[in-house]
């Protein structure tokens, strides 16, 4: 028997338009309404996902790319993911749910109070994706912080959150209806913080949680990020190369991080983004990557157009003949999202832009290690190799929350990974983070 890993969807393109640009989209789900995202949801839940992440973006971008982001709906129009978190709840019972959360956004006081509301409210299933873009603070009227800076303040703001949420000690939450004694003030600590980056008083006006707090996401890559994630995450949305050796030198860094914050690895599981495309045949596979290896230059520039959404960096206007300038990335620009963008390296001066997006446009077989177009068998066998000779925690599997690509990626998924045994097929007790941790 396989050992059972760890498995969740993070929504890609966040709360926006679902299935553009995709014969998709003629299914007529309206995406600015719940339903569409309750339908996915307790799909999610009846495949045995232990966690939704929701992507967001606070800002349409700078002017410069303004067009690029909502041409193609790559990064705008976006809805508020908090406010769509409720409807999702009611739609299910065990799956944990985490939309994006910019800690330059949140005053803490108010983020600690609902996010404490949510966390109620769902059943102790309510997480966040904490993360630390600075471009969207002119809209905050907030200083622009440097890529470090912004972690300095996101740990801090954490820290606050955490404060507060503790402020009522044990047995302050009385609720004896006999005595008419709700709580004891004795026991709420006051609250007072002052540091480089906020001020304020408490305590928090409201109840301890019972299961313990909101779980913590965080998908940051540079060694800033990771630092951050050991420190603080209960788990670490990582970007990486899916080889075994790959896959174990990431978890490694990622443990010693916790180490090194007087935690343990077993606090942490780091799940692996992936993105399978499961065909009926081997030859459909053939078909699949033969198709792809020739892309041509309107193939490239829509791949351009995506980058340039997620880089905030227009690529579309630059010669696919030369090297990328790295001057031409802001210092806000993720550093793992670059090296994602060169294939894992850091040195722009050895492939042309041309080369990269034609290495982004090429597909390979999951069977040989060249890219994750295979059968569910061969997926299958893939998730179970990291988890037996990695020791992968799981996968967070990525899309947008439309049905079709729900169904394009489980309906067959499932019921293999679970005859192999490495799929739950049963939830335990104690909310999100119970079974974020159950194994």
């Amino acid at each position: 028997m396989a050992r059972l890993q760890h498995f969740g969807w993070f929504f890609a393109r966040g709360f926006g338009p679902q299935g553009w640009g995709r014969p998709d989209y003629a299914w007529d789900y309206r995406w600015q309404e719940p339903r569409l995202y309750q339908q996915s949801v307790r799909e999610l839940e009846q495949a045995g996902l232990d966690l939704l992440i929701i992507e967001d973006a606070l800002s349409l971008g700078s002017p410069e790319t303004l067009d690029l982001r909502v041409r193609r709906a790559y990064g705008g129009p976006k809805h508020d993911p908090l406010m769509l978190t409720p409807y999702l709840f009611e739609a299910t019972s065990h799956l944990g749910i985490a939309p994006t959360v910019n800690a330059g956004a949140y005053p803490p006081y108010l983020a600690a109070r609902q996010f404490a509301s949510l966390q109620h409210l769902s059943g102790h299933r309510f997480g966040i994706n904490v993360v630390t873009d600075v471009k969207s603070a002119r809209h905050f009227g907030l200083e622009e912080l440097g890529h470090d800076a912004a972690y300095d303040r996101a740990e801090e703001w954490l820290s606050v959150i955490r404060e507060l949420w503790h402020s009522w000690d044990d047995g302050a939450l009385v609720a004896d209806a006999e005595t008419g004694h709700y709580a004891d003030a004795s026991r709420i600590r006051a609250v007072h913080h002052e540091g480089e980056y906020f001020r304020l008083d408490g305590p928090l006006n409201a109840i301890p949680f019972a299961e313990g707090d909101p779980f913590i996401v965080s998908p940051g890559g540079s060694g800033r990020g990771l630092g951050f994630a050991g420190g603080n995450s209960d788990v670490q949305l990582a970007l990486a190369p899916l080889s075994p050796g790959a896959v174990r030198d990431y978890r490694a860094t990622i443990h010693e991080a916790a180490i090194a914050r007087g935690r343990s690895p077993r606090d942490i599981k780091v799940l692996f983004v992936f993105a399978p495309e499961i065909a009926a045949s081997e030859e459909e596979v053939d078909r699949i990557v033969a198709a792809s290896q020739h892309p041509g230059d309107e193939v490239l520039l829509r791949i351009l157009e995506g980058q340039s959404s997620d880089l905030e960096t227009d690529l579309t206007t630059l010669d696919l003949d030369r090297p990328l300038d790295p001057s031409i990335f802001g210092q806000h620009v993720s550093r793992g999202t670059i090296r994602g963008l060169l294939g894992g390296s850091e040195d722009f001066s050895s492939q042309t832009l041309r080369q990269i997006a034609e290495r982004k446009a090429r597909k390979g077989r999951i069977a040989d290690g060249s890219g994750f177009v295979g059968t569910v068998e061969q997926v299958a066998d893939f998730i179970e190799l990291l988890g037996e000779e990695a020791d992968n925690d799981g996968f967070i599997f990525s899309g947008d929350l439309h049905p079709v690509t729900l169904h394009r990626t489980l309906d067959q998924l499932v019921p293999v990974l679970r005859r192999r045994g490495v799929l739950r097929r049963e939830y335990g007790t104690g909310g999100a983070r119970a079974n974020i941790l159950d194994f």
